[in-house]
């Protein structure tokens, strides 16, 4: 058979050659991205931006604080040296008296006779003294020493060869301490005392007296103890406890042990003389150290370097101790709150208005500080309009609030809660809707709530405690709280802060082991 060429029959099998061709290579790739369109259709996955991170830390203020500082000594040690110190005999008298015994005169016809002529004499003896004692109260230092006198009257007139008096007093001084420029001990003493028994002898029916010879003596008693009591106190080597109280001052005090762990740095400035004080058996030197008190959060703080011992200085007008004692709340503890709160909604239900019921899942709640002064909350999340066309959505929402609280009250709550920033695809997003929902945000925030009551307490037992009695080295850091306040919260990288401040008084005392 011949077959015979049909310019029809051609035509036709070209045009249908051509039309499988073009089927062949467009048809797949729609049918490919019909199906990608209908599965984001189906489960569109959608959010808003992460807001920034906050990472800084809590930045705490210093405070200014003034730590009492008394150094003491027994009063029988500087009993033992005033008594090494002074000699048991205080002076010696031998020296001839021209008018030993003044001339005795009678008026006879309206004219005074001379009936015994002035009589000479050699004054011979000594004044001994007994064990001195301090005491005393307050600012003054009272010291007590007994003296008796056993002196002689010889060869009076020639006519008597000796005759002996004894005497006793109780001489009294009372001595005011101070300091110099470098800490040196100096005292100022006044002197009194009484006659208990005035050392004379009975002479031809005049009492001859010795009180004048011995009172002079007496100033140069009181210039030696004006040296002396210096002198014992320096070997008490309070410069050398200054120094080394001066050098473990600078010091780093661990407040609180974790959750979180917290550090007071100690770093005197200056320190002020507030004179001595006798408090029953015991001389006190009362200090004052105006001392920086920092705050740190985490690792120790390195203490700052010491200085040499400054001269004193007057005493500084702050009083009492004060420091910050931060309480942490980690984002972490917040975090799964929120999840039990929203999961407790989605059981329930939710309907949103203009869209009406719909299905909710909540996941994973991410927590952090945000710019601003501010939190930001990411929730996990996918919701469906129940029994409508409209396809389910799933994503994160970002949310940011600000944490707030009043001063003096440990329960924190945020306000503005509200999604932080928009995208265009808002008006057909179930997400969008869904976190704009009054009932949900009002669940979220209501859940940010945190109480910070029992953290609050147990920091403040732990640094009571602490600052209790910290021993460095000789000297012990002892300090109480009296008063306590909080003040409001700082959103940092760390977490929430609650700054509390306390207030109390501390001293640092001398307490060799």
């Amino acid at each position: 058979m011949i077959d015979t060429w049909n310019p029809g029959a051609g035509r036709y099998r070209a045009i249908a050659s051509l039309s499988r061709f073009l089927h062949r290579l467009l048809w797949k790739p729609a049918l490919l991205l019909g199906v990608t369109l209908l599965s984001t259709s189906c489960n569109k996955t959608t959010g808003n931006p992460a807001p920034p991170k906050n990472q800084s830390p809590a930045a705490l203020p210093q405070q200014t604080s003034t730590i009492v500082v008394p150094i003491t000594v027994n009063l029988a040690d500087l009993e033992a040296g005033l008594n090494r110190q002074t000699p048991q005999i205080l002076w010696r008298i031998d020296e001839f008296v021209p008018q030993c015994v003044p001339a005795q005169r009678l008026k006879v016809f309206g004219k005074k006779l001379k009936v015994t002529p002035t009589l000479h004499c050699r004054i011979a003896g000594q004044v001994t003294r007994g064990r001195i004692s301090l005491s005393g109260s307050g600012k003054v230092l009272k010291i007590t020493m007994p003296i008796r006198a056993a002196i002689s009257a010889k060869n009076v007139g020639g006519i008597i060869k000796q005759k002996t008096a004894t005497g006793a007093a109780i001489v009294r001084a009372q001595a005011k301490l101070s300091v110099d420029r470098t800490w040196s001990p100096a005292a100022k003493v006044q002197i009194d005392y009484d006659w208990t028994d005035p050392p004379g002898i009975d002479f031809l029916g005049q009492r001859i007296r010795f009180t004048s010879k011995a009172d002079a003596k007496l100033k140069s008693v009181v210039a030696k103890l004006e040296q002396d009591l210096p002198k014992e106190l320096a070997k008490l080597r309070m410069r050398d406890r200054l120094q080394g109280l001066w050098k473990q001052g600078f010091a780093s005090i661990l407040l609180n042990r974790e959750r979180p762990p917290v550090w007071m740095r100690v770093t005197p400035r200056e320190l002020g003389f507030d004179g001595y004080r006798v408090v029953g058996r015991k001389l006190e030197m009362t200090l004052a150290a105006e001392a920086l008190t920092e705050t740190f959060v985490g690792d120790r703080p390195s203490p700052a370097t010491p200085t040499a011992l400054p001269p004193p200085s007057p005493r500084p007008g702050a009083k009492g101790l004060r420091f910050f004692i931060p309480v942490l709340a980690d984002y972490v503890q917040l975090e799964p709150v929120v999840e039990r709160t929203l999961g407790k909604l989605a059981k329930k239900g939710i309907t949103l208005t203009g869209i009406g019921p719909v299905d909710a899942e909540f996941g994973k709640v991410t927590i952090y500080a945000t710019d601003g002064e501010r939190m930001a909350v990411g929730i996990q999340a996918k919701v469906q309009q129940r029994g409508g066309l409209r396809a389910a959505t799933s994503g994160e929402i970002w949310l940011s609030a600000t944490p707030f609280n009043e001063p003096n009250s440990q329960r924190v709550a945020v306000r503005d809660l509200k999604i932080a920033g928009q995208t265009d695809s808002r008006a057909v997003n179930l997400l969008f809707s869904l976190f704009e929902d009054p009932v949900v945000l009002e669940r979220i925030r209501t859940s940010l709530t945190h109480d910070f009551g029992g953290d609050y307490e147990k920091v403040l037992v732990a640094a009571r405690k602490a600052i209790a009695g910290h021993r460095e080295g000789d000297f012990v850091f002892a300090a109480t709280v009296s008063t306590v306040t909080n003040g409001t919260l700082k959103v940092t990288g760390e977490g929430l802060f609650m700054p509390v401040q306390a207030y109390g008084q501390a001293s640092i005392r001398y307490q060799p082991r």
